[in-house]
């Protein structure tokens, strides 16, 4: 069972809301009258083809990129309305792993995942040293504190990400083409210690792919972007979006064009 199936939908919280945001790069408009919330406990899945904005949503939801209008909520805190101050402390709830893993060549899987720790707390060596290991250890990278990210596979190094953007206890986090680089099984594995984290730590996840498998195997809840309607035009389960919707272009994308709407 999912963590957003422990509790019925309409008694879990409501963790961030998008209200009314629009992509644009100067007057060219990519995405307009985006509206979604997701709830606590969710696996949300940001989907669409190639070249939609689902980045970008993202990094408008982190804070790396102003919207050009509308707002996304924290709770009752806009978090672009906010001051500085705010926006950092809601920055603390975030873990990010971007699609390279982001990670420092010239140090260590322990050194990596103590960066943050240094910077935000004020714990000392030895406890963050324990806490990098025990990071590692939730993604199954116990005793690989002193390799390099050269040393490690695509998909350890995903995990090894992961680990990074959970070192602050992060109680949302968003993952930008989690699977991109990696063969089948290893896309598999990560989906599975998504899910896995999901329920044992209550995270909220959002997700930025267009990988079917992934859309399936981890979503409770999504939003479809169409790039030619320049909005969204699908969102909730994506299991239940490809049995009930009756848009051709949201049917195409969750069957890779065939119009069967069977689950891969």
């Amino acid at each position: 069972m999912n963590a957003s199936e422990k509790l019925p939908e309409s008694e879990r919280e409501t963790v961030i809301e998008v209200h009314d945001l629009e992509i644009s790069y100067g007057t060219f408009v990519l995405m307009r009258d985006l509206n979604f919330h997701i709830r606590r406990g969710d696996i949300f899945i940001i989907m669409g083809g190639s070249g939609c904005g689902k980045s970008t949503l993202m990094k408008q939801m982190v804070g790396l990129k102003k919207p050009a209008r509308g707002q996304v909520l924290y709770g009752d805190v806009s978090f672009w309305d906010a001051g500085t101050e705010v926006r950092e402390q809601l920055k603390r709830r975030f873990g990010i792993l971007f699609q390279s893993g982001a990670l420092w060549s010239s140090l260590t899987l322990a050194e990596n995942i103590a960066l943050p720790l240094e910077q935000y707390t004020d714990l000392p060596p030895a406890q963050i040293r324990e806490v990098a290991s025990f990071k590692l250890a939730l993604v199954g990278l116990g005793g690989f504190e002193d390799f390099y990210p050269s040393e490690l596979s695509g998909g350890m190094k995903k995990r090894a990400g992961l680990a990074r953007a959970m070192a602050l206890d992060p109680d949302i986090l968003f993952f930008d083409e989690p699977s991109a680089g990696l063969d089948p099984i290893s896309a598999r594995l990560l989906d599975d210690l998504i899910i896995e984290l999901s329920e044992s730590l209550s995270t909220t996840v959002i997700v930025v792919t267009h990988d079917l498998a992934s859309i399936f195997a981890i979503g409770t809840n999504s939003v479809f972007l169409d790039p030619e309607a320049k909005t969204m035009t699908a969102a909730g389960d994506p299991k239940r979006i490809l049995t009930e919707s009756a848009d051709p272009k949201v049917v195409s994308f969750l069957t890779r064009g065939t119009g069967r709407r069977t689950k891969e």
